[in-house]
């Protein structure tokens, strides 16, 4: 019997695009049920019911919520191909640990860069933004990928905010590339992988959301 998948996304969630990516390196087939985060649908509230948030993957009738747990469960149930985690004990805890990083700083950061009011508060979500990043590049080192030679957790973990740069990037007046060129000769190397370019959205367009989101939820121009 075949696994029903269903997948419970927002298109533009960086939390979501981490399960899809997962999914696609691992060639596993699903369904895609987009969600209106204003009028959560009764399948969602039902499968999670502490959050009530997207991400939710449904495997065989089982929910499974939070973008990591997911993606790391993915792992598990379809261990290969494509495997996310090293199996030595320590190296998997050392890319937990960095994926966790990713997960607490990252996004919060860049929210308050296109999020804020305050041109002070830009600044300092700028400044840990920055500080978050060189701590990143400084883990990636000369490595081909956050995994080594392949893509592991870190990569599946952070690659899907790259659709975010530009939002940080115009509301934070800098360039990612020119801060940090190791972080977007990383994210050359990623695209170059056919299953990520079909697993991520375009920047643009994420973009464009935000600037529209901005004016009506926040009254921001």
């Amino acid at each position: 019997m075949a696994d029903e998948v269903t997948l419970l996304d927002f298109w533009a969630s960086p939390f979501g695009m981490r399960v899809r990516l997962a999914l696609s390196l691992k060639g596993i087939s699903y369904s895609y049920q987009e969600q209106d985060l204003r009028n959560k649908t009764p399948l969602l509230l039902k499968s999670n019911p502490v959050h009530k948030k997207i991400p939710v993957l449904i495997h065989n009738g089982n929910p499974i919520s939070e973008s990591l747990i997911i993606v790391q469960y993915i792992d598990e149930a379809w261990p290969t191909p494509s495997p996310l985690l090293p199996t030595d004990p320590y190296d998997r805890a050392r890319a937990r640990f960095w994926a966790d990083l990713v997960d607490k700083k990252v996004y919060d950061c860049g929210r308050r860069l296109w999020a804020s009011k305050s041109e002070g508060d830009r600044d300092i979500a700028k400044a840990e933004f920055f500080e978050c990043f060189k701590l990143l590049e400084s883990e990636l080192g000369e490595r081909r990928f956050f995994g080594g030679e392949e893509l592991g957790l870190v990569d599946v973990g952070f690659l899907p905010f790259w659709t975010w740069f530009r939002v940080y990037e115009e509301f934070g007046g800098f360039r990612v590339g020119d801060e940090f060129p190791k972080v977007m000769e990383w994210v050359e190397r990623c695209l170059e992988v056919e299953k990520v370019r079909e697993a991520l959205v375009d920047p643009g367009k994420v973009y464009e959301f935000v600037v529209q989101m901005r004016r009506k939820v926040f009254g921001l121009d």
